[in-house]
């Protein structure tokens, strides 16, 4: 099935665009985002969480009192790493853990260093991740005034009962509330994140997750389904995961319900109004430079993969020492092209099998051509791509093409 190692190595992908898609600005937005290709994206790693969720196994820690010091610290790596790739900026990401937890001038600060230590323009997508019970109205209103265009919001669902057994601070109604103070702050860019596959959840259950979520009107919705992740409490409680055929009718009716609401269907486990597609977790699934900052943080520009350590006290006292505390691969061709299926293959517009030499389109050509055979995979305007039926079974077909 896909729901296993692929659909969620690159889960924490999630983002859109800001301005809505017309007749008249169509093409503008073509050449912006051409444009927006050569440029990197920018993610910020803030670890804190007022509480663990059972589910989770991202870094992250509780530990509260250190919020200046990794501040202090992330601020610091951003001028250190500045010096030495200094690339142009298209989207900004702040995910966790819980960047909601920083205070309203730890926010500032960053976003004070941000603006000095880079380059922006109006159009830069900036993103900021929240847990809904941080979104006072006071609050949407500093995220708006600080520049952030876009919010990720995690509800996961709208049974309390769920919120509660997965350790989760807030209620369904703080959801709703969440996304009206945001509304009336000025966003237009909101995005929610479901899960499903919960123990003895329905159907009808998550139907009704489904059209809870649809009345928000949000621009953007990803949907995950719940994984029994190694070292995480479920797995410790041993709770097993839901049967597949429940996970692949999950599956469906999601799909149904969200494209007959007007949603595209335009990666794995996304879907966005005309115009709100995730500009900075495209730039991943596009091969796109990216620059992680902050413990545990991730980067990539094509020729090599680094990795911040993931440890909160020994980041902040390398940082101090005016050192990165990080490790890092270079990536071969056979790795460049195993990535490339793993991640442009999610998306609805598929591998660009221009963009690979000789030798790895003729391989890739050769190994999907069962898939091709069985529906599972078409080839359109020269870009190879799952169809929906291969979207069942999506971890299987990319293995089958990745060079061994």
């Amino acid at each position: 099935m896909f729901l296993g190692y692929y659909f969620f190595s690159y889960r924490r992908l999630k983002v859109g665009i800001f301005t809505e898609i017309t007749n008249e600005n169509f093409q503008i937005l073509n050449i912006i985002s051409t444009f927006a290709q050569k440029m990197a994206g920018l993610y910020l790693h803030i670890p804190f969480c007022k509480s663990r969720c059972v589910y989770c196994g991202f870094y992250s820690t509780t530990h509260a009192k250190l919020r200046q010091q990794y501040v202090d610290a992330v601020c610091r790596e951003m001028e250190m790493r500045h010096q030495e790739d200094g690339s142009p900026i298209s989207t900004i990401y702040i995910g966790g853990g819980t960047p909601s937890q920083l205070t309203h001038e730890q926010l500032r600060q960053l976003f004070l260093n941000i603006n000095k230590v880079y380059s922006l323009s109006p159009k830069t997508e900036i993103t900021i991740e929240v847990n809904p019970d941080d979104v006072t109205a006071a609050y949407a209103e500093t995220l708006i005034l600080l520049g952030i265009n876009r919010v990720s919001m995690g509800a996961q669902t709208f049974d309390d009962q769920r919120l509660s057994w997965l350790h989760r601070r807030h209620t369904s109604d703080q959801v709703r509330q969440a996304v009206q103070h945001l509304r009336n702050a000025g966003f237009h860019n909101i995005s929610v994140d479901l899960m499903y596959g919960f123990p003895h959840e329905t159907l009808s259950d998550w139907q009704h997750d489904i059209e809870e979520v649809l009345g928000l009107h949000v621009e953007h919705i990803s949907a995950y389904c719940l994984m029994i992740e190694e070292g995480t409490p479920l797995h410790r409680m041993g709770v097993g995961s839901t049967d597949e055929e429940t996970e692949r009718q999950m599956y469906e009716v999601l799909i149904d319900k969200l494209t007959d609401a007007g949603y595209e269907h335009y990666e794995i486990s996304n879907f966005a109004r005309p115009g709100f597609r995730s500009r900075h977790n495209s730039s991943y699934w596009q091969d796109i430079p990216y620059i992680g900052l902050g413990a545990a943080a991730h980067s990539y520009d094509r020729k090599s993969r680094s990795w911040n350590i993931a440890d909160i006290h020994q980041y902040i006292e390398a940082i101090r020492q005016d050192r990165r505390p990080c490790e890092s691969e270079s990536i071969d061709p056979d790795t460049h092209y195993n990535d490339l299926i793993t991640t442009a293959l999610r998306t609805r517009d598929g591998l660009d099998l221009t963009t690979l030499d000789e030798y790895y389109r003729q391989y890739c050509l050769r190994e999907a051509q069962q898939y091709l055979a069985e529906g599972l995979l078409r080839i359109a305007d020269n870009h190879l791509s799952l169809t929906r039926k291969g979207l069942f079974v999506s971890d299987m077909v990319m293995s089958a093409l990745v060079c061994v």
